[in-house]
């Protein structure tokens, strides 16, 4: 009896990092996920008005055929636009757990401020 192998998954071509963005108490978070990626393999930069995350996943490859292979290695390089209102010196980052967390920092003058009243 001959058998086939009947599961298949979409092919991707790139490797993309899934992010999340949150702005909470003068910061904005950028959280991405990073499994298999380890911080000598990543470099952050912003250049002009972009944050940019360069790395490389790279990924062991077992004896045996892929039946279904959805994490995928190689280069990737994910480009954030920042307005204004960011502090570029502002900036820092930690990998813990597979997950980068880059903390962004909003510039005083950009955030809200309360009035009194006389």
């Amino acid at each position: 009896m001959e058998t086939t192998k009947s599961l298949t998954a979409p092919k991707r071509r790139f490797v993309n990092p899934a992010c999340s963005i949150c702005e909470d108490e003068g910061r904005v978070t950028v959280t991405l996920e990073m499994p298999g990626v380890r911080k000598e393999d990543l470099e952050i930069k912003i250049e002009g008005n972009e944050l940019v995350v360069l790395g490389k996943r790279t990924e062991s490859v077992p004896d045996g055929t892929f039946l279904v292979r959805e994490r995928r290695s190689g280069d990737f390089r994910k480009t954030f636009t920042l307005d204004e209102s960011i502090d570029h010196e502002g900036v820092d980052g930690r990998l813990a757990d597979g997950v980068l967390i880059l903390s962004l920092k909003i510039k005083e003058a950009a955030l809200p401020r309360k009035i009194s009243i006389r």
